[in-house]
């Protein structure tokens, strides 16, 4: 998950399934009289209105639409790395399955990052009661934008440590030279509590700014261990800023293992990465417009990011938030429903590796963010939507509370505020006055799968990513439809 590096770090900090009865119909809900309206919320938010609202909330629970979208993105084309032939297939996929459902749609260049992974092993070559002429394999894999070894790869003797503090304690008399292995572990208790997040945010520094560190003590590598839970030694990738030094993250039992006979005394390693950094070339952000009735100058963004990591087919990163962006568009032709403002669908290229897609729309159409009334973003996988993550203001939070009681039969009437851009790619967006939401999840095994090859379709739960849909799509419309913009 990525942008102008230092603001996706921060950005990350922050970071019951609903049946319909289909053989009977109970009469619909009256909002004509929703208990503890305000009067700018009843003038804002009329009967018609959330009468519509709740038509797409059905409407959208009962469509699969969004999933065979992500079908299409992970099975039939695969992985989606930047600077990627996958990349711009899927980028080419999206805009033709946006213009058929009637959108305006434009592929806006990027200038991407072009990285390739290659051949990636490790062994332990020496360590405490090594068995004569036996080595113990390591898994592991390259973090994004690693330097490459040499193609016999190194060999050099492991230090670890669990923090920057303890690096630095250390000093380059016992680094240089050396491999360096940053111990942080992921806290699953915070995850199982439902602070996946917070746990993921505590960790991460240490792949994005672990081999850079390591590299000033003068180590000739840098090893993480994976940030995230679900130890069946899987590695978990993710961008890590440029090193100089070939950089990987080992599984969470791998780094047990290392941690444990560094304990007892010397340990080797044998570290093969060899990865390449091509030129960079062109990637493209999709927009697609459903223009609006009354102001199609002012603009609702709703968006997912179109590229992934390689190792699996991003299917919850970000698949899922793609599709169900182009569902909230999809659902309202199908309903013949034109909101008042123009409805944006933006499927981010480069979120992963450099935050170029936001960063070139953020040049672009920076002259335009007055008239952005909002960006919503979905980058935290398909799981059950509580509701949102908001960073607004406390006036256009009450403001919004109707659309939330439309929401409350999914499950998703929670809003939680934060100090942070809810989201990467709109991150700048926010930082420039925009309001911004981002659908908040139940993460608690997001980052089982996240950043790994175990990141595929069987992962996204049909019904869950509906109701995702319903919510991106009933708080996208009414956003374009309530009478006045949303405050600042």
């Amino acid at each position: 998950m990525n942008k102008a590096r230092a603001a996706l770090l921060t950005a990350l900090l922050c970071t019951f399934s609903f049946a319909q009865n289909q053989n009977s119909k109970p009469a619909p809900p009256s909002f004509s009289a929703l208990p503890q309206m305000t009067p700018l919320q009843q003038n804002n938010f009329p009967p018609q209105l959330l009468a519509e609202l709740d038509k797409i909330k059905s409407a959208a629970l009962a469509d699969d639409y969004g999933y065979h979208q992500v079908k299409h993105l992970t099975e039939n084309i695969g992985p989606r790395p930047s600077g990627s032939a996958q990349a711009k297939a899927a980028a080419d996929y999206v805009a033709a399955q946006m213009r058929e459902a009637g959108l305006d749609v434009q592929l806006e260049e990027v200038k991407v990052q072009h990285w390739v992974r290659g051949a990636e092993s490790a062994e332990l070559v020496e360590y405490p009661g090594q068995v004569a002429g036996t080595t113990q394999k390591i898994v592991l894999t390259a973090l994004g934008g690693s330097t490459s070894t040499a193609a016999e790869g190194l060999s050099a003797e492991i230090v670890v440590v669990n923090n920057f503090d303890q690096l630095k304690a250390l000093g380059r008399d016992q680094v240089a030279g050396k491999i360096v292995l940053f111990n942080e572990v992921y806290d699953k208790r915070k995850a199982e509590a439902g602070l996946s997040f917070v746990a993921y945010g505590e960790a991460v520094r240490y792949r994005g700014m672990g081999p850079k560190a390591a590299a000033e003590f003068g180590a000739v590598g840098a090893l993480i261990r994976s940030v995230g839970s679900a130890d069946y030694r899987l590695p978990h990738t993710g961008f890590s800023f440029p090193a100089g030094i070939p950089a990987g993250a080992v599984t969470a039992e791998d780094a047990d293992l290392i941690a444990h006979l560094a304990a007892e005394g010397k340990v080797r390693m044998h570290l093969t990465l060899v990865s390449q950094k091509l030129p960079d070339t062109l990637g493209y952000n999709v927009i697609a417009d459903l223009k609006g009735s009354e102001h199609p100058e002012q603009i609702v963004v709703v968006s997912g990011h179109l590229d992934s990591w390689d190792l699996g087919t991003g299917a919850i990163d970000d698949a899922a938030g793609v599709a169900v962006a182009m569902e909230s568009a999809e659902i309202l032709q199908k309903l013949h429903l034109r909101p008042k403002r123009t409805l944006r669908v933006v499927a981010w290229m480069d979120e992963e590796t450099g935050g170029a897609g936001s960063q070139t729309y953020s040049r672009d159409h920076q002259s335009e963010f007055p008239q952005h009334v909002a960006a919503i973003e979905c980058d935290t996988g398909a799981g059950h939507p509580l509701g949102f993550e908001t960073r607004i203001s406390a006036g256009a939070a009450e403001l919004l509370k109707p659309v939330l009681s439309v929401l409350e039969s999914v499950g998703a009437s929670a809003m939680q505020p934060s100090n942070y851009p809810p989201g990467a790619d709109i991150a700048r967006m926010s930082e420039a006055g925009v309001p911004a939401l981002g659908i908040l999840q139940d993460g608690r095994t997001y980052f089982n799968y996240h950043h790994t090859a175990a990141d595929t379709l069987d992962k996204v739960v049909p019904t869950e990513l509906r109701e995702n849909a319903a919510a991106m799509a009933v708080m996208g419309y009414a956003l374009a439809s309530m009478k006045d913009p949303l405050p600042r």
